[in-house]
């Protein structure tokens, strides 16, 4: 397989208490386990917009991560989308 068809961008919104709690800190750093690149951003409606792009089993375990209540603050709801990855990203960061 190609590392097109290896590769997926996930993009989850985070809904709930996940601002000013250290969120987007733990997500880059499940993440970062996990090989993917991307970023967690806050959004002015108080949710996190979460864009991470590898291994789709990866990205999978990383949106398990976001939902398992393990995280700080408290999620109500995460919405996800799947969509080819669109490459040009290094590193994990924070936005």
């Amino acid at each position: 397989m190609s590392e097109e068809e290896t590769h997926i961008r996930l993009t989850a919104w985070v809904h709930g208490r996940v601002q000013g709690v250290g969120f987007r800190w733990w997500t880059r750093s499940r993440a970062l386990e996990l090989g993917l690149v991307g970023s967690a951003a806050n959004l002015a409606d108080g949710r996190v917009e979460v864009v991470a792009e590898g291994v789709r089993e990866h990205c999978e375990r990383l949106l398990t991560a976001l939902r398992s209540g393990e995280s700080p603050g408290s999620v109500d709801r995460v919405v996800e989308r799947w969509s080819p990855a669109k490459g040009g990203l290094q590193g994990f960061v924070e936005r």
